[in-house]
């Protein structure tokens, strides 16, 4: 069975984002994520992981901005990273330094860059051109950045359904940049819920891209309300069992992050109730 990591962004949202930590533990997870850390010291993140046990497993690096309080502007401003921005690589390097330091500080091996949302343009294929260029260059300096931390950086495609504009779409474009970098730190989130959207065949791309040693983490959600796996159109049993088979034979013993909301929202034990589809 692969490790499960509870998402703590969209999981217990009834509770406080520390108090999660707690409720994760208890709910028998042992290893967690979310989006950001930065509205927090270190401290008390690391506090909170060493309390209860649990591997801090994966997290993204700034949304965009400059400071803890520019990155929170910038989300609620709907930056969706810089990566692939092109006149940002300022506020790129900032965001992955700012990450690197919190991933020493919770012992995590792994930072999302996420590649930002292109602006319009009359020119799409030059548009294109330079965040390609702009994307692929910074990619090679955060990856070196974070080698040296022994940190993976990864890159997740996000469907055009839940975040129109978004520059990294499918799997197949993914991988393609990861081989134009050419870093063995830079790796694919694969989140199931996406590719389900953007193209189906499940299945198949796990078993084609997982052996490549290209996947550095997946993601689950039920599709299409992104609630619990066990709701919607995907057989997540067979899908996680795909998973274990595949990463049995080529040796992957990286996490699955349970990154959806809770069907009931956020009611005491709403989560907790909703735990059945685990293996």
């Amino acid at each position: 069975m692969p490790r499960l990591a509870a998402n703590l962004s969209m999981l217990y949202p009834e509770l406080p984002f520390l108090d999660r930590f707690d409720a994760a533990a208890r709910d028998g997870f042992k290893g967690v994520e979310f989006l950001f850390p930065y509205s927090f010291a270190p401290e008390e993140i690391a506090a909170r992981l060493r309390g209860n046990e649990l591997q801090q497993v994966l997290f993204n690096a700034p949304p965009g901005g400059a400071d803890a309080a520019g990155f929170e502007r910038a989300w609620a401003d709907g930056l969706r990273g810089t990566a692939s921005l092109p006149g940002s690589e300022a506020d790129f390097r900032t965001g992955v330094q700012w990450a690197l330091r919190y991933a020493e500080a919770l012992q995590c091996p792994r930072v999302h860059c996420m590649a930002g949302i292109q602006a319009k343009s009359t020119d799409s294929h030059t548009t294109i051109s330079a965040a390609s260029s702009v994307y692929e260059s910074n990619l090679r300096w955060a990856a070196q950045q974070a080698a040296a931390a022994g940190v993976d950086i990864l890159i997740e495609p996000i469907n055009t359904r839940d975040m129109p504009g978004f520059f990294l779409n499918r799997q197949d474009q993914a991988h393609a940049v990861v081989r134009a970098v050419g870093a063995p730190n830079l790796k694919v989130q694969f989140d199931l819920y996406h590719a389900q959207i953007m193209e189906g065949d499940i299945a198949t791309k796990i078993r084609e891209y997982l052996p490549t040693g290209r996947v550095g983490h997946f993601q689950i959600a039920g599709v299409p309300e992104r609630h619990e796996p066990s709701v919607g159109e995907l057989n997540y049993r067979y899908l996680l069992n795909v998973i274990d088979d595949v990463a049995a034979a080529c040796g992957w013993d990286g996490w699955v992050g349970c990154e959806y909301r809770p069907q009931r929202g956020a009611v005491p034990n709403g989560t907790t109730d909703g735990l059945g589809w685990r293996p």
